[in-house]
């Protein structure tokens, strides 16, 4: 594992994809062409990846098509829905059965996999035997939030190697600890985020969050750390990332990770829903980029959350619109002359958030 995490802009997953693959030289990380590869995607329910639950189809065909063009064959796509939804509803519902036979890959839905009783610091759990016996796994969570943890990601995605015996114990040992063993026990060897439009609170979706952005690291405990930092959290605000810190099992400081844009954030007009669309009432947005606005939104989330979204007495403008323009409030590079501003193209949200509590106090 490194500390780089590889951005790219943008709304067409397939492309975007196969950049980051190239970036990460994903087929030297693997090596052996005979290698036994595993790739999971999110799909805790089956639901459109446009409502920010699950992960979008174009990912996971631009990865095969990325292995099976470097000399790899030994492809399986495995998940397991959340305890009370069909995992072949997602199949069926994203076309993964189609996308199977014409890849010529193996599909499994976990839950109907043999399990390996496993343990980690004292917790133990049931994981399926095509991850444990994986050469290399491809882990493809979506960044979004979360009613429980607050945020779900990289680490919380491992959850669909469990059994459903196992997911239900993980709730009742209070989720943190145990999604941290699970990462002690499964290591991906790379993970591509689906950060496009991922659920402001929800991880089923609804509130989707127009982001237009993915990212890849060979660590997925510091890019959870970072994503945190994404959407206005810190590495103590997550519970199973303050366990990882505490274990020693990964790398939570976000200080760490070395970003490296292989493109930059372009204007890209959406409408908000549900509860991101009451977010933007607080702004005003000129020419906005996706990934600068995403950022906005989450530190307003932040805000409203701690019952301060009241004190707010100016909208906050962000957007091209505002280059060379005066505004009381901004956000990003492009309001770089207004009174209270922060900095970043596009800045995070934890960094917004700080200037917003600045501001009011």
């Amino acid at each position: 594992m490194d500390n780089k995490i590889y951005m790219i802009y943008g709304r067409d997953p397939s492309s975007m994809t196969r950049s980051l693959l190239e970036a990460e030289d994903a087929a030297s990380l693997i090596g052996d062409r005979s290698s036994r590869i595993v790739i999971k995607p999110n799909f805790v329910i089956a639901g459109d990846p446009d409502d920010g639950a699950t992960t979008h189809t174009g990912i996971t065909i631009a990865v095969i098509e990325y292995l099976q063009d470097n000399g790899f064959e030994n492809i399986t796509v495995a998940e397991g829905s959340w305890v009370g939804s069909r995992t072949e509803d997602a199949f069926r519902l994203l076309d993964y059965y189609s996308l199977a036979e014409k890849y010529n890959i193996s599909l499994v839905d976990t839950k109907k996999d043999r399990f390996r009783k496993v343990e980690s610091h004292g917790i133990t759990m049931e994981i399926c035997e095509t991850a444990l016996s994986a050469d290399f796994i491809i882990n493809l969570p979506v960044l979004k939030g979360h009613c429980q943890t607050l945020m779900t990601h990289a680490m919380k995605n491992l959850k669909g190697f469990l059994s459903d015996r196992s997911k239900r114990d993980f709730h009742r040992y209070g989720l943190m600890r145990p999604i941290a063993a699970i990462n002690d026990l499964v290591k991906p060897g790379l993970t591509i985020s689906d950060s496009l439009c991922g659920d402001l609170d929800f991880e089923e979706g609804g509130n989707p969050v127009q982001m237009d952005r993915m990212m890849a690291s060979t660590d997925p405990i510091l890019l959870d750390a970072y994503s945190a930092s994404l959407m206005g959290f810190s590495v103590d605000d997550i519970g199973y990332l303050k366990v990882a810190k505490e274990w020693g099992i990964g790398d939570t400081d976000a200080s760490h990770a070395e970003t490296i844009e292989l493109n930059k954030p372009v204007v890209a007009p959406s409408k908000p829903k549900g509860q991101a669309q009451r977010l933007s009432r607080y702004t005003d947005a000129d020419d906005a980029c996706s990934a600068c606005f995403a950022s906005l939104i989450h530190a307003l989330k932040r805000l409203d959350e701690e019952g301060s979204l009241h004190l707010l007495d100016k909208k906050v403008s962000i957007g091209q619109g505002y280059r060379g323009r005066n505004p009381e409030i901004g956000v990003g590079a492009c309001c770089s002359g207004a009174a209270h501003t922060v900095k970043g193209c596009p800045p995070k949200a934890d960094d917004i958030l700080d200037m917003l509590h600045d501001y009011i106090s």
